[in-house]
């Protein structure tokens, strides 16, 4: 048997499970990673998030994702803050620093009052880099879900998102709608799906169906996807308000060929330990 250790944090909500491979050997396989992520039989958590060594001197380490079906993904921005957060705290990082991710490199900065902001890389409406199945690129596109003719822009944080405007997020069916477009083949590799009330051009509700772990109660990337695909519409300003169920994070995009930013809470829960065969 070997015992694992790991912290457990949440961003606005989202919670995962940080376990540092630089200090531990742990092997990865899907079963244990499903085992970890899986909230009756072992922690539970909406990712996991693995830190290692950076193999680029720029940055101070590296994360990699993996939802709760074991499937590892590209972004996630609410463990992007928890990650930042517990190596700021643990290896007494100056404010700011720079991580790798699995596409891009990811600024971060923790601030004073303890929330912490990341950017997230430059947003891409190429249908390619979702992957979206798409001739060209469009700023809406259409399919047919769920009984129904739904439009949504699509944009790659990362990681793919399809974002869609509703009348109110509290009546929409957000399981059965976001699995219809999950499992549309329109998206090969499936994508998160967000939706969308926009309240004033620097203000919106959002819930958001993630890939490979159901509804969560906050969606960094989600709400960075929304706010680039909101201000590509012209229905937003560059600083917006983002309401999740689990809380409110602040988004900042200049435009196009420019980072996206994004801040929030990055909360530790508690330190543990699991011992796995």
């Amino acid at each position: 048997m070997n015992t694992i250790k790991f912290t457990k944090m949440h961003g606005l909500g989202n919670d995962v499970i940080v376990l540092d491979r630089r200090d531990q050997d742990v092997e990865l396989s899907p079963e244990f990673i499903a085992h970890l992520c899986d909230r009756r039989k072992g922690v539970g958590c909406d990712q996991l998030m693995l830190i290692e060594t950076s193999d680029d001197p720029v940055c101070h380490a590296r994360y990699r994702i993996y939802n709760p079906d074991a499937k590892e993904v590209e972004q996630c921005g609410n463990g992007a803050r928890c990650v930042a957060r517990y190596l700021f705290d643990k290896d007494e990082l100056p404010a700011e620093f720079r991580l790798q991710a699995m596409r891009s490199d990811v600024d971060a900065i923790c601030h004073a009052d303890g929330s912490v902001s990341v950017a997230l890389g430059v947003p891409s409406f190429e249908p390619a880099s979702l992957p979206l199945k798409s001739a060209q690129q469009l700023s809406e596109y259409h399919m047919q879900a769920a009984g129904r003719e739904l439009s949504f822009g699509a944009v790659s944080i990362g990681n793919p998102h399809a974002v869609l405007s509703v009348p109110s997020v509290a009546d929409t069916d957000v399981a059965g709608l976001g699995t219809a477009i999950q499992g549309s083949s329109m998206f090969p590799q499936s994508t998160n799906v967000e939706f969308v009330e926009f309240l004033a051009r620097d203000h919106l509700r959002l819930r958001v169906y993630e890939r490979g772990a159901g509804e969560t109660l906050a969606c960094g990337s989600g709400a960075c996807a929304t706010v680039a695909v909101g201000r590509h519409w012209g229905w937003l300003d560059d600083e917006v308000r983002v309401d999740m169920p689990g809380g409110q994070a602040i988004v900042n995009w200049a435009g196009d060929g420019q980072k996206i930013w994004l801040r929030g809470d990055a909360v530790r829960v508690f330190n543990g330990s699991i011992q796995v065969s």
